[in-house]
């Protein structure tokens, strides 16, 4: 049977107060999301066309970089359309499938952050045996294990969404749809879809969260037996990059989180511009990251532009 519902449609929120400078407002974000696609398209292209960076920590970063273009792409079409042309309805069907992706997106990426910090900790505490280790296979493995973990394990609080009554209002709190504001509007028991989602995250953003702390514990641990100054500068420069990446993602996850646990007396336009922050600020940054950090990525970028600049 087809979704149960009082009404086909939802109506996103952009600014509430602030609809005459939506405008105004919606400039920076296209500047933003210019940004996102042009620094993650170019790493996707980079690591693709140049064979030297055809390595574990590469395809990675490839994986990083493609799940940040996927989240920013599905969030982007119905935030412009809310901020530059004032279309606010969005149907069942397309604001569920929303929820699902973004949701989805947010979960693969903390797997691919676990994902590289195991790299790093094979490069670093056996580097003896990271090819035999890290094959293509193998990463090939590690890649479908994030993508199933991250779409499968979303699959059952979003389902019912599709079957739920919605007679309350139909008015969501952002310009695009997150399953917590859809279940509020639910006119049915929805004790499954407030207890999963809670249980969700500790398993997967905690806990992969403290693998990731542990996995540099031991990484700083075989760091510091290394005699050498320069072998040691040398082994953490190569996580650099790593490391700010999970700390722009994770703290923005715990910034979010805070804000929507303990802000109930915040502005709601500080748990707008929170959300936003952190569905844009990581697939801004970690572009940047790599590119300013990374040695391979900067002459590849380099190379890549003179050789256009070459041919015309």
């Amino acid at each position: 049977m087809w979704p149960n519902s009082s009404s086909s449609s939802f109506l996103l929120t952009g600014f509430p107060g602030l609809e005459g400078a939506h405008h105004w407002i919606s400039t920076p974000f296209i500047f933003v999301y210019i940004c996102v696609i042009f620094g993650n398209g170019t790493l996707l292209f980079l690591i693709k066309a140049d064979h030297s960076l055809h390595e574990p920590m590469y395809y990675f970063l490839a994986m990083l970089a493609a799940t940040d273009l996927g989240l920013t792409l599905t969030t982007m079409p119905t935030v412009l359309e809310v901020l530059w042309l004032d279309h606010r309805e969005i149907g069942n069907v397309a604001c569920f499938s929303q929820a699902y992706f973004i949701h989805s997106l947010s979960f693969v990426e903390s797997g691919v952050l676990l994902a590289m910090s195991y790299d790093r900790f094979i490069a670093i505490c056996n580097p003896l045996r990271y090819n035999s280790i890290l094959t293509n296979t193998q990463v090939v493995k590690i890649g479908l294990g994030v993508l199933t973990r991250g779409f499968v394990s979303v699959v059952p609080p979003i389902l019912p969404l599709y079957f739920f009554p919605y007679c309350h209002s139909h008015i969501l709190s952002h310009a695009f749809c997150l399953h917590q504001d859809v279940i509020k509007l639910a006119c049915a028991d929805i004790t499954f879809n407030r207890l999963y989602p809670v249980v969700l995250v500790v398993l997967i953003f905690v806990l992969d969260s403290l693998i990731i702390l542990i996995s540099y514990v031991w990484i700083l641990k075989n760091v510091l037996s290394i005699a050498s100054k320069e072998e040691r500068a040398k082994a953490l420069n190569t996580c650099v990059s790593h490391i700010c990446c999970v700390l722009v993602f994770y703290v923005t996850v715990i910034g979010l989180s805070l804000i929507h646990r303990f802000g109930k007396k915040v502005p709601h336009i500080v748990h707008l511009i929170m959300s936003y922050v952190y569905f844009l600020f990581p697939p801004l940054m970690n572009p940047i990251i790599y590119s300013v950090k990374t040695k391979q990525i900067q002459s590849g970028i380099l190379h890549l532009f003179t050789a256009h600049r070459v041919r015309t």
